[in-house]
């Protein structure tokens, strides 16, 4: 991939798509050769992930935004803008253990988005929220992308892929079968599902 280039990696269920993703997000290490990744990345490959259970939403935005490469005056200054986005109002001093898929999801993403990343990666977390703060999501990714940011985005939702990406690449068994054009990309999955 190069920079600002927006990427869709699909295949079937266990075609090594979020094995893919996560060796790119350095969560696991390759058997052989390298991953190079240039600049801040961010990602949601697992709703929560990063999120410490007894904390609450207001101490995990600090923790998960450092973790994210955030310096803690960059997050006092984004902080308003975090919670604001993720619009969970009052549960923003409960633990996050007593969270929903939903209201993880919102944070998770909040921060992740607001952490100024240069590689933004998804991984089928968007399934998980509301179709208003989805199409919020959506809305923010295409901003990245447009700022010339590099995305890479794993789902299942072919027209959602069609939206937010201009490659393709199908995997099949961790092997490459096809790489270009996301529509082409899209056409050459149908055929073969």
């Amino acid at each position: 991939m190069v920079e600002g280039e927006s990427v869709a990696l699909l295949g079937r269920n266990g075609s090594g798509k979020s094995t893919l993703l996560k060796l790119v997000a350095g969560v696991m290490a390759p058997d052989a050769g390298c991953v190079r990744v240039r600049g801040r990345l961010a990602g949601l490959l697992e709703v929560g992930a990063g999120f410490h259970p007894d904390l609450t939403g207001r101490e995990n935005v600090h923790l998960n935004a450092s973790i994210l490469g955030m310096d803690p005056r960059a997050i006092r200054a984004r902080f308003d803008e975090i919670v604001e986005f993720a619009d969970i109002g009052p549960f923003l001093d409960t633990q996050v253990r007593f969270y929903s898929s939903g209201m993880f999801l919102r944070l998770a993403f909040s921060v992740a988005v607001h952490t100024e990343p240069d590689v933004f990666l998804v991984d089928e977390v968007l399934a998980v929220g509301d179709e208003a703060f989805r199409d919020k999501c959506l809305t923010r990714i295409e901003r990245l992308s447009d700022e010339g940011r590099t995305l890479v985005v794993v789902s299942h939702d072919l027209p959602l892929v069609e939206r937010l990406c201009r490659r393709g690449v199908v995997l099949d068994s961790g092997r490459l079968v096809h790489d270009g054009p996301v529509r082409e990309a899209v056409e050459h999955l149908r055929a073969v599902l």
